[in-house]
């Protein structure tokens, strides 16, 4: 079986940890720290699976800009949406229904943007 899985890096990763687990619920496997704090981790997304990683050089917000835009496909943008600005992402598009998607865009506090939603029955 062949998979692909994004590999993220942030400046913190023990914060992403505790972002991506407060904004989506994403379970985390395959933790490697040390004396506590987060260098690698795997996380997952109801099944859909991720890396970040403690490298702060090469992180979004060290070159002032999106490096990776994720797409997360849910049953319920508009809750999951809600829930990451509440963990602290920053609203960039509002979710809205357009090309067949019922879809949003946040900023995570480490400069990925993600797109919230779901396709629209045809």
């Amino acid at each position: 079986m062949t998979t692909i899985s994004p590999w993220l890096s942030v400046s913190d990763a023990t914060e992403a940890l505790a972002f991506y687990r407060a904004a989506f619920g994403a379970s985390a496997s395959d933790l490697l720290d040390e004396d506590g704090v987060v260098i690698v981790v795997r996380l997952s997304i109801d099944g859909a699976d991720f890396w970040v990683q403690r490298d702060p050089e090469p992180a979004p917000e060290a070159l002032n800009g999106m490096s990776v835009r994720m797409i997360l496909a849910v049953d319920d943008p508009d809750a999951v949406f809600a829930r990451a600005v509440a963990a602290g992402a920053t609203a960039v598009a509002p979710i809205d229904e357009d090309h067949g998607w019922r879809i949003g865009r946040i900023a995570d506090p480490f400069g990925h943007h993600w797109e919230i939603g779901r396709r629209l029955e045809r």
